[in-house]
């Protein structure tokens, strides 16, 4: 495997507009992204930017970036279309998607996202981390991934992914970290895709793949990274990252 990693991002967020360019301890959280993205050393790494002001932040700090449809709908699209332009000749698969908005992220976290690929028939790779609070397990804006885990490999097939606590009974719950390795032809599929009726009523994207019956694997992690969205979350990972 010869991985690309590749990071969208854009100025528009409703809760905390122009994050990608937020300050934390005198740069802005989408080079402390592309740090660590190039720290987990599993291929290189690019910004596919909406805007130019983000591919000039990223290109100060000494990164790569491209410029991309600031009209796309997800990060999805960003990255394919950011994929063709950086490797027309198809030199890199798979394809790494992480996401901008996630500063904290453990360098061999990003890593293990590739591992479920060495299996030939997944098409898509993610990562999940238990649940511990039923608060968490309750809350619709953590996503549960609905896999039986193998202690072995730490190492599952995704069934479903959701909102709500599922599923029932006894055991554990996996909380949904979204970042996602695809295989290149994979995401080609996906991105052709239209939205299936499952993900329209959970607002998950990834279940436009598992509807189209498309295997997604999911590696589990110890703990992941946090999505910063509001300005209470910017607060939170300015304490967590040490000046430098």
């Amino acid at each position: 495997m010869q991985p690309l990693v590749i990071v969208p991002a854009r100025m528009a967020a409703s809760r905390l507009p122009g994050k990608p360019l937020a300050d934390i301890h005198g740069l802005p959280m989408i080079v402390h992204v592309w740090r660590r993205a190039m720290a987990a050393g599993i291929g290189p790494v690019v910004v596919a930017a909406a805007e130019a002001e983000i591919a000039q932040a990223v290109e100060r700090a000494g990164g790569r970036a491209v410029l991309t449809d600031p009209a796309h709908p997800s990060g999805s699209d960003r990255i394919h279309e950011a994929m063709n332009k950086i490797d027309p000749e198809g030199r890199h698969d798979p394809v790494v998607n992480l996401q901008g908005d996630f500063p904290t992220i453990d360098p061999a976290t990003l890593a293990a996202c590739i591992e479920p690929l060495a299996e030939p028939a997944v098409d898509i790779g993610t990562l999940a981390t238990p649940i511990h609070d039923a608060a968490e397990a309750n809350n619709p804006n953590v996503v549960k991934a609905v896999t039986a885990i193998d202690p072995a490999t730490r190492r599952g097939r995704a069934l479903y992914f959701s909102r709500h606590a599922v599923p029932a009974g006894e055991g554990p719950l996996y909380h949904h970290i979204g970042i996602y390795a695809y295989r290149r032809a994979a995401l080609t599929r996906f991105v052709k895709l239209p939205p299936g009726a499952l993900e329209r009523r959970e607002k998950l994207e990834q279940l436009r793949a598992l509807e189209a019956g498309m295997r997604i694997d999911v590696r589990l992690v110890d703990s992941g990274p946090f999505g910063v969205d509001t300005p209470a979350d910017l607060a939170r990972a300015r304490a967590l990252l040490t000046p430098r």
